[in-house]
């Protein structure tokens, strides 16, 4: 005699149950702390991405240093 009871059919209208209501809190949280641990990600993500161009312009910088360096050597030697 196991028969599923529907709440429609009885007449009671769908309720949630604190444990259920408690569960959807908690999911709504994660969500929450997911996005805000993403937008941290995307915010670190850009400032690498900044860090890394000023890290290639200041070898660059670097190279050119040493380059003109080399070539007023050379031009010194050579006259």
């Amino acid at each position: 005699m196991a028969e599923r009871r529907d709440s429609s059919t009885i007449g009671f209208a769908p309720f949630d149950c604190a444990p259920a209501m408690r569960l959807a809190a908690h999911e709504q949280v994660s969500k929450l702390q997911f996005e805000g641990v993403s937008a941290r990600l995307d915010r670190i993500e850009a400032a690498m991405e900044r860090l890394e161009r000023r890290l290639w312009l200041t070898v660059y910088g670097v190279v050119a240093v040493v380059l003109a360096t080399a070539l007023e050597s050379i031009l010194n030697i050579v006259p």
